[in-house]
């Protein structure tokens, strides 16, 4: 449905005609984007494709399951040729480099953990790519992610997507007010990826059967060590491995092989108790193992805080929300205390194991789907 005929509004929001409307459509490749630029097009918006190129072409050419280069490029564009609107890929691999790859080598070499997909939305793609659309005279962007866009008493709101297996907020909850009053988020309602993909092949795509996208985009098959290494040559420094009691039970050839909560592969078999990571000493190069209970965090310190809920974030005032501290947990009860405008702790009313370091939390209200924002996890318990 192109028009809202109640309030005399396009499915975009806006108070026009869908061929006096443009859209930019953040475009990785995949079927996500590519069924959003579709549909778009289909119901006569004046769109633009616009595919990033984040890192070294050559390499990435022959990688499955990577975005935004070389095959996904490729698929990108013959998307926009087949549904008939321009296209434009940008070099931003310095900006990727820089944003991006360079925060992530250093903040894991600095005993974190961190999540790179959630500063590539902050800082290029919701920040860099934006002011590209705007440039472009867009009326506003569209990207592929599963998430939705409300419109609340006092603005557009944040919602977690229809589908739980999709949802992408964990990823999105740095989103700015202002960017969300320019974004939107067309799959967000959708179900599953099934109808995703029935959508795909209704418009005739390439890619209605292309895989999902897996792991960080630039570490490939998930071996960040490897890639700390390309990136930092001579960073894994040999150390210790040693126990919360003070034993020294082994040695280790470098702390980014190693995160919080890793149980296995820790090279010091023949102990009668499971010991796990409990913590990453960087400074000492050691690795501090012990027992499970260890590694319950009640109190959580979060910097960097972007707030999406009513009102301000004032220090003084408590919020009872749900957390959540990695991508693949499930929400848990929590209270968030402000110490600043950007700073609060966070308690948990159940303690979570595996707290780390350079992840996100996120705040979601108690009650319904809506994302109240969220920060960083800056230092271990």
């Amino acid at each position: 449905m192109a028009l809202d005929d109640t309030k005399g509004l396009n499915s975009l929001g806006f108070a026009k005609p869908p061929s006096e409307t443009r859209v930019v459509v953040a475009m990785s490749g995949g079927v996500d984007s590519s069924v959003v630029a579709a549909m778009l097009a289909e119901e006569g918006y004046d769109v633009v494709g616009v595919t990033l190129q984040l890192y070294d072409h050559g390499a990435a050419l022959a990688k499955k399951g990577a975005c935004c280069a070389g095959l996904d490029i490729h698929d990108a564009r013959r998307v926009a040729e087949e549904m008939g609107f321009p296209h434009y890929v940008l070099d931003y691999e310095n900006i990727f480099k820089d944003a991006v790859i360079d925060e992530f080598a250093d903040s894991y070499l600095a005993g974190a953990t961190p999540v790179p997909c959630i500063r590539c939305n902050e800082r290029v793609k919701f920040k860099d790519l934006l002011e590209t659309a705007r440039d472009l005279d867009a009326d506003c962007m569209a990207t592929g992610h599963y998430i939705q866009r409300k419109m609340g008493e006092t603005g557009a709101e944040l919602h977690s997507a229809a589908d739980a297996n999709r949802d992408q907020s964990y990823f999105l909850f740095s989103t700015t007010a202002e960017q969300l009053d320019y974004l939107r988020f067309p799959l967000g309602h959708l179900k599953s990826k099934d109808e995703t993909r029935a959508l795909a092949a209704k418009y005739g795509l390439a890619v209605a059967d292309k895989p999902d996208s897996q792991d960080i985009c630039f570490v490939p098959n998930g071996n960040y060590a490897s890639v700390i290494e390309k990136l930092r040559p001579g960073a894994a420094e040999p150390g210790e491995i040693v126990h919360s009691d003070g034993r020294v039970l082994g040695r280790h050839d470098g702390v980014i092989h190693y995160t919080i909560g890793q149980r296995r592969g820790l090279g010091i078999g023949g102990l009668s108790e499971p010991l796990y990571v409990v913590k990453l000493d960087v400074d000492s190069r050691r690795v501090i193992v012990g027992p499970k209970d260890l590694l319950a965090t009640r109190t959580i310190p979060v910097r960097e805080i972007n707030w999406l809920g009513d009102g301000s974030f004032d220090a003084g005032a408590e919020h009872h929300v749900l957390v959540k501290v990695r991508s693949t947990r499930p929400p848990r009860e929590a209270i968030i205390r402000p110490l600043s405008a950007t700073e609060a702790e966070v308690e948990l009313l159940t303690p979570e194991e595996g707290v780390s370091p350079g992840q996100a939390c996120v705040f979601y209200e108690s009650t319904g789907s809506r994302i109240l924002g969220g920060g960083w996890i800056w230092r271990g318990h």
